[in-house]
């Protein structure tokens, strides 16, 4: 890719990240950014937005170095941003320096008021191409990798040690995590973790590979195939699955032979389950609603709950720089609810499987002892090692699952994941 050539890409992620950091949209909806762009440069183009991201605040300390006050926006234009992309791709993309350099002067160039700082973006730069890798070395990586409250957060709950294995994860581009319809397949150029999911490394277009289309597999973090995984056996059963969509683990559980019904409020969310539905060629019951209204019984519910989904940051790195506190609170809230509801679906001696890819004990641990608090008709069912592969380090010490990014970092990690098992006594 030479220079000028490079440029639609680099508008693209320059539009992704301001639109991430300016008006706190998640990545994943500004795709658009990539319109008319070629295959090639729209890899670029998302490689540079979640690699600016993903590395953010380390960044950001490196520019400070050099630029201890940025200009405010409605002078500056888009030079904060333009300077934090040239720092991806001079220190993490490693782009040859004259590159990187000549690409941010045009994306400056190309700006009404950045244009007027294009000296101060050129000189800069210049400046981390030659001492960059040098201001690395003195900063703590783990600690800036992460905002302030999110460090606080983690380090009360988790202990500084963890937390930075945490971050420290969380700097690493994840794998590709795949769920095979049956799991005596097998999928060539993988590796198999567990259960039929296999991890792939270096994928770009998920619908190129072998059996996409015949719907021999579909995508699924590792750590979201447990829950399904601690009902046992449910072919025959009828599970409600609640917020259902994108509709990994309805599949699962239709794959195991379960009657599911599947229960999702956004319709397009829907849609989505049912294309994964009907390219894999599993069934299910779809209903559009909210899950708080649902009026039905089952003897098994899984509820994977609406939550911060500070667990998938590896996945989802603006997630750190568009949440807040504030939004772990209104989010608990809203997942306590759906659980009252759930669990008034749930048949006696029925089993409910509560679930969330967030990190926050307010979102997972707290709500369970809540929960069991004031329901003295439901208990616990402790998971055993057996039950997740022998890896008892997920186990809590009440006996329910809480993954790490950090786990399983032998081969790449894992989304963090709580989840726990209730039986309604009666």
């Amino acid at each position: 890719m030479n220079d000028q050539s490079g440029l639609p890409a680099r508008k693209a992620a320059l539009s992704m990240v301001s639109g991430v950091l300016r008006n706190k949209r998640p990545l994943d909806t500004q795709f658009e950014a990539m319109r008319g762009l070629d295959v090639r440069d729209a890899a670029f183009a998302r490689a540079l937005a979640s690699g600016t991201l993903r590395h953010l605040g380390i960044l950001e300390a490196v520019v400070r170095k050099y630029v201890p006050k940025t200009p405010p926006a409605h002078k500056a234009g888009f030079t904060s941003e333009i300077l934090l992309l040239g720092a991806c791709e001079l220190l993490i993309l490693e782009t040859p320096p004259h590159a990187a350099v000549d690409a941010a002067n045009m994306l400056a160039s190309a700006d009404n008021f950045s244009v007027h700082f294009k000296p101060l973006v050129n000189a800069v730069l210049h400046k981390i191409a030659r001492e960059g890798e040098h201001v690395l070395a003195g900063l703590d990586l783990a600690r800036l990798s992460l905002p302030d409250w999110l460090w606080s957060r983690w380090r009360k709950q988790y202990g500084e040690a963890t937390t930075r294995r945490i971050a420290e994860a969380q700097q690493m581009p994840p794998p590709l995590d795949i769920m095979l319809r049956s799991e005596d397949s097998d999928f060539p150029d993988s590796t198999p973790l567990f259960g039929g999911v296999r991890r792939l490394q270096g994928v770009s277009r998920i619908d190129t590979l072998k059996g996409f289309r015949n719907g021999d597999w579909w995508v699924q973090d590792v750590a979201a195939t447990l829950p399904v995984r601690l009902f046992g056996d449910v072919d025959g059963k009828r599970v409600v699955d609640l917020c259902a969509a994108p509709g990994g683990k309805t599949m699962q559980l239709a794959a195991a032979g379960a009657q599911v019904v599947a229960v999702d409020l956004e319709p397009e969310r829907l849609q989505l389950l049912k294309d994964n539905l009907v390219r894999t060629r599993l069934q299910a019951q779809m209903i559009a609603g909210d899950a708080r209204e649902v009026r039905m019984r089952a003897p098994m519910v899984l509820i994977d709950a609406p939550c911060t989904a500070t667990g998938t940051i590896r996945r989802h790195p603006d997630l750190p720089w568009i949440k807040g506190a504030d939004n772990v609170t209104q989010a608990a809230g809203a997942a306590y609810e759906i659980l009252e509801s759930g669990a008034e679906i749930l048949s006696p001696e029925g089993i409910l499987i509560f679930a969330v890819c967030s990190l926050e004990h307010e979102e997972g641990e707290d709500q369970i002892r809540a929960f069991l608090a004031s329901h003295p008709d439901f208990s616990r069912i402790p998971v055993t090692p057996d039950e997740v592969f022998g890896h008892a380090e997920w186990i809590t010490d009440k006996g329910d699952l809480r993954t790490l990014p950090c786990h399983l970092s032998e081969h790449g990690g894992m989304d963090g994941f709580y989840i726990a098992r209730l039986r309604r006594n009666h």
